[in-house]
């Protein structure tokens, strides 16, 4: 799929509903004055955009450009739920582009991005102050998840809570010292099943993951110019800095000094 990326991606949302459609429920044709996208957590429906007919089920995504027509039905013995967000896309500059998004895809039904519509829809309607900066904020998550499974062909959201959840306790303590029998503790599972169930999710063994964790960190580091490799080092939990340079090296290929500024 060639579909180019904007990167400077700036939600303006129009409107955030949680549809549950009744035996009754039917959307007259009307013209989309936004963007919109659709995602069916529940049941069925048919739409008609622009005359053609698109069936959705739990787990597709259906992402409609502004301007374009749409009507739709559900089914009394598959009654359709789904979240639906009318948007523009607009970048730094304020000038408006379509979503990076072909018209169907099937990403699948997520708990994650399910939860993150739980709490897009429950911000809108509370309308807490700041509450339009969270709603951008979760929206822009709710697209990356998209970007990540339809364009990039990539999963860095685990299905599993318990990885999940390792995983977030990894990110702020990656430089302290973390067990396999640690994470698996704190995943209420045995050491050799949480080692599987890791591999499995993550594709990677653990002490992988872990490694790549402090390295990735350790390069963010060094490119900033602050710190001396040996700093990096120890901050980012390598016991001494020979060690770093073995380990760096096997995972980016080259020497941390290459990572460090140039002097002019």
């Amino acid at each position: 799929m060639d579909i180019t990326v904007n990167e400077d991606m700036n939600p303006d949302i129009r409107h955030v509903i949680y549809r549950k459609c009744t035996p009754a429920w039917e959307m007259p044709e009307h013209k989309l004055g936004a963007c919109n996208l659709t995602y069916p957590i529940q049941g069925e429906a048919r739409y008609t955009i622009n005359n053609q007919t698109i069936d959705l089920e739990p787990g597709s995504l259906l992402m409609l450009p502004r301007g374009c027509t749409r009507r739709g039905i559900t089914f009394p013995d598959r009654l359709m739920h789904c979240f639906s967000v009318e948007f523009y896309l607009r970048n730094s500059e304020n000038q408006e582009f379509p979503p990076p998004f072909p018209l169907l895809s099937q990403p699948g039904r997520r708990e994650d991005i399910i939860h993150l519509f739980y709490e897009l829809s429950l911000s809108w309607l509370d309308k807490q102050p700041g509450y339009m900066i969270k709603c951008k904020g979760l929206f822009l998550q709710i697209l990356h998840c998209f970007l990540e499974l339809i364009i990039y062909k990539s999963d860095t959201f685990t299905g599993d809570f318990r990885i999940t959840k390792v995983i977030r306790y990894m990110a702020m303590h990656y430089s302290e010292h973390i067990s396999v029998k640690m994470m698996a503790e704190m995943a209420g599972l045995n050491p050799t099943y949480f080692g599987a169930l890791f591999r499995q999710t993550m594709g990677m063994s653990f002490n992988r993951f872990l490694l790549q964790t402090r390295v990735k960190n350790a390069e963010n580091m060094l490119v900033t110019g602050e710190y001396k490799v040996s700093d990096v080092a120890d901050i980012c939990g390598f016991t001494d800095v020979s060690h770093f340079y073995r380990q760096f090296k096997s995972i980016k290929g080259y020497q941390p000094s290459h990572c460090l500024p140039k002097k002019f």
